[in-house]
């Protein structure tokens, strides 16, 4: 029986180890949404996948749809924004974005326009940023009004500014007041 292969785009939200040299991963591919895949042999020093497949990795992969689970096939690594962080600051917020986005969103259904915004803002974190927290609250709010954990509507002037722009600009501290009341009410809502 031949399986089907799908060759998506992916960002590595996670990793778990199995077994002595086997590891799954979590990937927020653009097609097929939020899914585990396993590989085997990677944590082996022999293997050509391991340093491709690394947390924070944006990669373009193979992927086959077993009778239980998805597998890794080819992989080709395009980004790292963990390694390519400026400071210790970047990689915080890349860590803690990334972890945001694991909290709020699963399951395999595609959503090619978050992965996308997704993908701008951890280049955009990885950078030098001026005003970081705001910055991370802005991401935050446009990630879960996608999600449909906040309302379209609310602060339209400044979630909806391009995130290659918002890093330009220099935004008060009093959006910050704004927004993190408004991301504490959809954490308590959501439940998760």
């Amino acid at each position: 029986m031949a399986y089907q292969t799908y060759t998506t785009e992916a960002i590595i939200c996670g990793t778990f180890n199995r077994n002595t040299a086997d590891r799954s991963y979590l990937l927020f591919t653009r097609e097929a949404g939020m899914l585990y895949a396993e590989a085997k042999s990677v944590r082996e020093e022999r293997s050509r996948q391991r340093m491709a497949l690394q947390d924070f990795s944006y990669v373009r992969v193979s992927l086959v749809k077993g009778k239980s689970s998805w597998k890794v096939g080819s992989i080709e690594s395009r980004e790292n924004f963990f390694m390519s962080a400026s400071d210790k600051a970047a990689r915080g917020s890349v860590v803690a974005i990334t972890k945001f986005l694991r909290r709020f969103y699963g399951g395999e259904e595609a959503f090619p326009v978050l992965f996308d915004y997704f993908l701008v803002s951890l280049r955009v974190l990885a950078k030098d940023v001026g005003t970081r927290s705001t910055v991370e609250h802005i991401i935050m709010v446009r990630i879960l009004r996608e999600l449909g954990y906040v309302d379209a509507r609310v602060l339209p002037e400044i979630v909806d500014i391009d995130i290659t722009e918002l890093a330009k600009i220099t935004i008060d501290t009093t959006t910050e007041k704004v927004l993190a009341p408004i991301i504490e009410k959809a954490v308590s809502l959501s439940h998760l």
